[in-house]
């Protein structure tokens, strides 16, 4: 056989194992997995390891795994969620009894060597079941909310304890975007969501809760059906989180979980401890201009200024190698990605198959969001 030869076979092949693929929906998340690994290779030149092309390994087998599971039919995939789910939880339970402790939480499993965190697979395996739940059983009334509301909390609960609040807050956004989608109105989202708000201006500005409080008795009365109950529950259950935050706060939170939460207001209260990471990531960031520095040319990433720079404050070595446009493109692309994830969302065959891209789309951008965020001070 001649080489000419070889290769067209080879490309024939290529072209039946993409055949049908949808390229935005691929190309995307290739290109951030790409320029995040030329990232933590920048985090890492001046430490004593190089892991970074760990990254790129992890990411080929998970592609492989990806292209494979494409061709299944989600129908087959749904005779296998309970057992998916159940060994999840199990994992989950393990990490309690037999877990790896690393940055003040217990969260990852040592198996033959590798560290496997059981709350990342936790993720799809309760977007699968609660996608499932959803299918059959929309939320047309509050009390459709019962099963899914229980599907989440068994896994949110165990990442909880870990304790890994971070990871927890997930499970809290797919459940509220998957009943959105679902059919719930979007009332009952902000009610949903009404005690976190509340647990917030309780320890910020505690005088709003005068007005906060009653708007939510308000739109309780307004949009659920029970017209004397709802408000007085809704009142009840606000005044409890408004009570008991302060408590919870300060036995329940650990030191670096508040500092986390209050530090970003103002970092300088604590330049060399709490605040450091904050300062020196937006620092980083700032300095990147509009263009950046250069791939492998950032300062403070080769000094290391910036702590726990290859995961948690990735983003402040793109700001300052890739600047504003690097930055802002790799934004755009997530927008891009989650908006492409609407459309099939919507041209879905079944509810399911629906709620299944939805619950991944609100992982992923949730916790986009967050990190972002998080690393710029907002």
């Amino acid at each position: 056989m001649t080489l000419t030869g070889a290769w067209w076979r080879s490309r024939g092949r290529r072209k039946r194992l993409f055949a049908g693929v949808d390229r935005l929906l691929w190309w995307i998340p290739l290109a951030m997995i790409f320029i995040a690994g030329i990232l933590i290779a920048s985090t890492q030149r001046q430490a004593g390891y190089a892991d970074w092309y760990q990254h790129w390994i992890t990411a080929a087998v998970g592609l492989a795994i990806a292209l494979g599971l494409a061709r299944v039919p989600v129908e087959r995939i749904t005779r296998w969620i309970w057992p998916i789910y159940g060994v999840t939880i199990i994992s989950l339970v393990a990490v309690r009894l037999v877990g790896v402790s690393a940055l003040g939480a217990q969260s990852w499993i040592n198996i033959a060597g590798f560290h496997v965190q059981p709350s990342e697979f936790a993720k799809i395996a309760a977007i699968l079941l609660l996608a499932q739940v959803l299918a059959r059983h929309p939320v047309e009334r509050p009390v459709d909310l019962v099963r899914p509301v229980v599907t989440i909390s068994i896994p949110w609960l165990l990442v909880l304890i870990q304790p890994d609040l971070g990871t927890s807050l997930v499970f809290g956004a797919v459940l509220l975007v998957m009943t959105y989608w679902s059919g719930m109105p979007g009332a009952w989202v902000v009610l949903l969501v009404s005690p976190v708000v509340t647990s917030v201006l309780a320890g910020v500005f505690p005088w709003l809760l005068l007005a906060w409080i009653p708007l939510m008795a308000v739109m309780a009365y307004r949009t659920l059906p029970w017209k004397t109950l709802a408000p007085l529950g809704v009142l009840a259950i606000e005044g409890l989180f408004a009570v008991a935050t302060p408590w919870l706060w300060n036995n329940f939170l650990q030191p670096h979980q508040r500092d986390r939460l209050t530090l970003f207001l103002d970092p300088n209260k604590d330049p060399l401890g709490g605040g450091y990471h904050l300062l020196q990531s937006t620092v980083g960031i700032g300095s990147g201009g509009w263009f950046g520095t250069g791939l492998l040319q950032g300062h403070l990433t080769l000094l290391r200024f910036i702590p726990e720079q290859h995961t948690d404050f990735i983003f402040s070595a793109l700001g300052e190698e890739t600047g504003f446009l690097g930055s802002a493109l790799v934004v755009v692309g997530f927008v891009a990605w989650i908006w492409h994830l609407l459309q099939i969302a919507r041209n879905a065959r079944t509810d399911l198959e629906a709620l299944v891209v939805i619950g991944v789309g609100a992982m992923v951008m949730f916790q986009v969001v967050v990190n972002i965020n998080m690393t710029i001070g907002l």
